[in-house]
């Protein structure tokens, strides 16, 4: 993210780094690359980590206008005057989910995660504008100061494991417009390039408390699309051990126009290529078996683990 800053036609005004002790050199190669490094304070009780690291920056940040990042992003080299850009048409939160930019098979398994997160968040619905959407990205959010510190900030959402969607909810609630866009041509990202372990506890982490504040009609719909393409497979695997000539030719079809409007969903997210349609099963069944761990951890066990520290996503009540 920070290699790409430096390469942007409109400069930022500063670019803040909060080093919450991650292990992955952060603190260095911000440092290297002009940027104000600025240690994290102890978690305080009552906070996740995330939302204590932007609170703090926004705190110390000059700006009028904040953006808020990921360590995983990367804008093209015109992203950031786009992204300007388009927050000044229209103000309030603008929110933008990446370009999923893929480079090796496994990462691919994410396909129906990038299709459900987009649903769920009531986003580029036939419906346009009529409908709200449910809250914010958590990637790329941009803001103004004003905006940020009237509705609270990241201090009203400290508790959430999912601080986007909250922090969506509260501009909502102040009667300020939340804007959601797809990031293709300005901003990508690449997700869980560690293997599979890491997405699953990447998606583990949030996906049962996404789930959870989904709109009804949106939760049906995903429900309905996923036992739809699962009855599909079921289908299409009868036919095969059947060895029925109609009943495979009705099923292929049926498998064919599934793979189809899964791919024609995919082009827009990322980099999946049709094989990943076409083989849309796995990534399907994946999700399933991840939806349900993560079910089991939030609801269940009430913790998560992320990076190698657990997040509690239950609190007692005293």
């Amino acid at each position: 993210m920070l290699c790409s800053l430096e390469n942007q036609s409109f400069k930022p005004v500063e670019i803040i780094v909060v080093d919450d002790a991650s292990g992955d050199a952060t603190a260095e190669v911000g440092r290297k690359a002009g940027c104000r490094v600025i240690p994290s304070s102890p978690l305080p009780e009552g906070w996740t980590g995330k939302p204590w690291v932007c609170w703090q920056g926004a705190n110390l940040a000059k700006g009028n206008l904040f953006i808020f990042l990921d360590a995983d992003t990367f804008l093209d080299p015109e992203g950031l005057a786009k992204i300007v850009s388009t927050y000044m048409e229209g103000k309030g939160l603008l929110t933008i989910q990446p370009y999923h930019r893929m480079e090796k098979t496994p990462e691919r398994l994410s396909a129906v995660f990038n299709i459900v997160t987009l649903a769920g968040m009531n986003a580029f619905t036939p419906w346009g504008k009529k409908v709200k959407p449910m809250g914010a990205f958590g990637p790329c959010n941009v803001c103004s100061r004003e905006d940020y510190f009237h509705i609270g900030g990241h201090q009203k959402v400290r508790g959430e494991v999912l601080e986007s969607l909250g922090l969506g909810k509260q501009f909502l609630m102040a009667n300020r417009k939340v804007r959601l866009f797809g990031g293709k041509g300005a901003i990508s990202f690449r997700m869980y390039p560690e293997g599979i372990r890491s997405m699953i506890e990447g998606f583990s982490k949030g996906f049962g408390t996404g789930a959870k504040a989904m709109s009804p009609l949106s939760l049906i719909m995903a429900i309905c699309w996923i036992t739809g393409g699962v009855g599909v497979i079921r289908h299409f695997l009868h036919s095969l051990i059947l060895t029925d000539s109609l009943s495979f030719l009705l099923s292929s079809g049926m498998y064919l126009l599934f793979a189809f409007q899964f791919h024609w969903m995919l082009r827009r997210l990322g980099n999946f290529g049709f094989l990943s349609a076409l083989l849309f099963p796995i990534p399907l069944l994946f999700f399933i078996g991840v939806f349900g761990l993560s079910f089991l951890q939030i609801f269940l066990l009430g913790r998560v683990s992320w990076k190698g520290r657990v997040v509690k996503t239950l609190q007692r009540k005293r």
